[in-house]
């Protein structure tokens, strides 16, 4: 081992934890060797147990917490520790959206190479508390005991919870009641290890604004015994379960639901609302799972757009089409491109229910789908871009940044694929202006943004 390395492995040091990683794990330093240690907060003092080395940094086991930070306060969940949901329950909330404020001004100056963008304060829940409108519970088998919760940090190992804080009241009569009908009918439980037992997982859903539910059964097989009696044990004490599916997964996979659904209760669907956008709501379809903080995010993205009802939008990586309905409420006319067709016909439902005509949704490879647009002359004045936490493909920026839109839209929930295109954007004459943080997942590491981007030659007001 390298010499110039303070510490052991198993070795016990008292450390300061100055600051939170990306992950919401805390940072100290050990005669300048950095030390990850979960479950530290910035002004703690703490002791740790060094359980792994790396040539740059390692990694500390909490033990015990000698001089509290001021910022630590005490977790209301009794599984905090121990699930790997809420990494940052232990901190007061305003300090969590001051973490994320300073995450993501320092990813951009680091990652992005940016100065000179303005980035606001990240904007916060009134009750950051059971804001989510989906869960996904893993189901195993515990010394006999049937266990629904939550995989343990970076394992399968299932942490058993009556009860999450930060998902909608309804979930925990669900569970309850699914783990009765699993005791009282002997249900066979999946086993990762071997590849057999039929139930893996349940998921819900609900609608906020609707107050309707989906249950979604995620299967190792067609049929689930006595099905009809957990009907109706569900239906007997929750009113507003309008949905149960069961979803068939006979994959050896990590990969939570299968694509085939049998409903086996009331209708394929259920309807939710943001801002008064109705959407309807699957199985498999993408919905952002905190409805309060997307009507915040989606109205700080139309005012970035800054629509005066002349403009053609390109919103790409469109999904269920979200955003384009918002945007179409004030643009001439809005193009939404998505890849999964599946999604793109979801959005077309959605833009039908909500009487938007000047919508059009294409399924297909953006790169391809933009050159034949402007084989028919049609030109974005705006562009809106929503990927996933991979960020945009190099590729798909170097096509943006040849149409010359006036302006840029940047939604992500990446800080740092965020950074590496904004650096991109920024080289190929496009300034991001300002960055708006909104706290999506409370009591999590995880932050959104939406960012306002202008051509550099462009007189059009931003």
């Amino acid at each position: 081992m390298n010499d110039e390395i303070p510490v052991v492995k198993n070795g016990y040091y008292t450390i300061q934890i100055q600051d939170l990683g990306y992950k919401g794990e805390g940072i100290g330093r050990y005669k300048g060797f950095t030390v990850f240690v979960r479950g530290g907060i910035p002004g703690d003092l703490v002791e740790v147990k060094i359980v792994k080395i790396n040539k740059n940094f390692c990694y500390g086991k909490l033990i015990k917490v000698i001089t509290p930070s001021a910022d630590r306060i005490r977790e209301r969940c009794p599984v905090a520790e121990k699930c790997g949901g809420c990494q940052i329950q232990n901190m007061n909330y305003e300090a969590q959206l001051e973490f994320k404020t300073r995450l993501v001004k320092e990813t951009i100056e680091r990652i992005g190479k940016l100065s000179g963008v303005v980035i606001h304060k990240c904007i916060g829940m009134e009750d950051p508390w059971r804001y989510r409108n989906k869960a996904q519970f893993p189901v195993g088998n515990i010394s006999g005991e049937v266990a629904i919760g939550f995989f343990a940090p970076g394992s399968h190992r299932i942490i058993p919870v009556d009860s999450c804080l930060i998902q909608h009241y309804v979930t925990d009569d669900i569970l309850r009641i699914i783990k009765d009908f699993i005791k009282k009918y002997n249900i066979d439980i999946y086993d990762e290890a071997t590849g057999k037992g039929l139930l893996r997982h349940v998921v819900i859903r609900t609608g906020f604004n609707t107050g309707e539910t989906m249950i979604v059964l995620v299967i190792n097989g067609r049929n689930l015994p006595h099905y009809r009696r957990l009907i109706s044990m569900i239906t007997g004490e929750i009113k507003t379960v309008r949905s149960i599916v069961l979803n068939i997964n006979r994959e050896n996979t990590n990969v939570i639901l299968g694509k085939e659904n049998i409903t086996i209760y009331g209708s394929d669907r259920i309807r939710d609302y943001i801002s008064d956008l109705q959407f309807l709501i699957s199985p498999l379809s993408f919905f952002q799972v905190n409805p309060i903080q997307t009507q915040v995010l989606y109205d700080r993205a139309v005012e970035y757009a800054s629509l005066t009802g002349k403009e053609t939008v390109f919103d790409l990586y469109s999904g269920t089409g979200t955003i384009s309905l918002f945007m179409a409420k004030r643009a001439r006319k809005v193009y939404g491109i998505e890849i999964v067709e599946d999604a793109a016909e979801d959005a077309r439902e959605n833009a039908r229910i909500n009487n938007i005509t000047n919508v059009e949704f294409i399924a297909g490879p953006v790169e391809d789908i933009i050159p034949e647009l402007h084989k028919k002359g049609i030109k974005a004045d705006v562009i809106v871009l929503d990927p996933p936490r991979k960020g945009c493909d190099p590729a798909l920026l170097n096509t943006v940044i040849e149409m010359r839109p006036a302006r840029i839209v940047y939604v992500s929930c990446n800080p740092a694929t965020l950074a590496r295109d904004l650096n991109i954007l920024d080289r190929g004459g496009f300034q991001p202006l300002e960055i708006q943080p909104v706290d999506m997942f409370p009591h999590t590491s995880h932050v959104e943004c939406v960012v306002s981007i202008k051509r550099e030659d462009s007189q059009a007001a931003v």
